[in-house]
């Protein structure tokens, strides 16, 4: 099986410092590249959110970040304001080896609607391609890495396992924001999907 690294969202607002700052996201950059030469393929995603985008708090008066509101689609977490399409904190951390990457996968572009899995929007329905790529690639070993753990990256590798492909997460390689508790149900929801916690 033709193995690619799925390296999620290692943009600088998820790094300290930035808007919506993972504790330690910027520990993994190194171990990230490390692992890159070991992959036939890498991708790489990036949030990428217009700025009326309805997960942002603050385009929701009265309400705070953190908090949930219902949509369409179901609960959303309301996330203070990160990852402008075109802005600093929108792009990849500067440590991040780019050169190895066949694809960036660009997600979260349609403001109504959150996406933190690599393969769907919030929906669960309205595909972003990447499981097409990667099947026209015959990439069906795939390994998630970068953040959050519990957000992003478990829900990437949920769907991927969903979809056929072999799915693992290199948990070294992750870190995550652990929103009441959210880490280990994360961690309890990949396992009983069939994902593979190395």
């Amino acid at each position: 099986m033709a193995k690619a690294l799925i390296v999620i969202d290692m943009q600088n607002d998820f790094c300290p410092k930035g808007a919506l700052a993972v504790a330690g996201g910027d520990q993994i950059v190194h171990p990230i590249n490390a692992l890159m030469p070991d992959y036939e393929a890498v991708i790489l995603t990036q949030d990428w959110h217009p700025a009326e985008h309805s997960s942002f708090a603050d385009n929701h008066p009265g309400t705070n970040p953190f908090s949930t509101i219902d949509m369409p689609y179901g609960p959303q977490i309301l996330w203070p304001r990160h990852c402008v399409i075109g802005s600093d904190g929108a792009r990849f951390h500067p440590d991040l080896d780019l050169s190895r990457a066949d694809l960036v996968l660009r997600k979260g572009f349609r403001p109504q609607i959150d996406s933190y899995s690599a393969f769907f929007e919030n929906d669960h329905a309205t595909p972003t391609g990447l499981a097409g790529y990667l099947r026209e690639r015959g990439l069906t070993e795939l390994c998630f890495v970068g953040l959050a753990h519990d957000f992003c990256v478990s829900w990437s590798a949920i769907d991927a396992a969903k979809l056929g492909f072999s799915a693992s997460v290199h948990e070294a390689a992750t870190r995550a924001i652990d929103l009441d508790g959210s880490r280990e149900a994360a961690r309890r929801a990949m396992q009983d999907a069939g994902v593979a916690l190395i």
